[in-house]
């Protein structure tokens, strides 16, 4: 059994570790997985997403999820993030979609405009 130091210990390696990861990240993308997002299929989104970027290879992106981004008639959203770039929210992305932004948006640097929910 650990210790209370050694549990802290872990979670600030953790910490420093995530903090580096994300540093080093040119695209942050955040799928929506509420409760609405989830019933939209935010899961399978998700799934494809990850999926896609290992076929891909792609190591410079931190993918992650909040909850509800109150555009529940959009679900399942996803958002890319980009460094001195403005967001770009996709909306009722399906898997086929998400696959698309990973190959397009990520990969090529093009974004997917049968899918933009809000760009700002």
């Amino acid at each position: 059994m650990k210790t209370l130091a050694d549990l802290r210990a872990v979670r600030e390696k953790a910490k420093q570790d995530l903090a580096a990861r994300e540093e080093n990240a040119k695209f942050r993308i955040v799928v929506a997985m509420g409760t609405c997002g989830i019933a939209a299929g935010a899961r399978s989104v998700m799934s494809a997403i990850l999926d896609e970027m290992n076929k891909q290879a792609i190591k410079n992106t931190v993918i992650t999820q909040t909850g509800c981004l109150g555009y529940c008639d959009q679900e399942p959203l996803v958002q890319i993030f980009e460094a001195g770039k403005p967001v770009v929210t996709y909306g009722k992305v399906n898997e086929a979609a998400a696959r698309r932004i990973i190959q397009d948006h990520i990969r090529n640097d093009r974004i997917v405009g049968d899918f933009v929910f809000i760009s700002h």
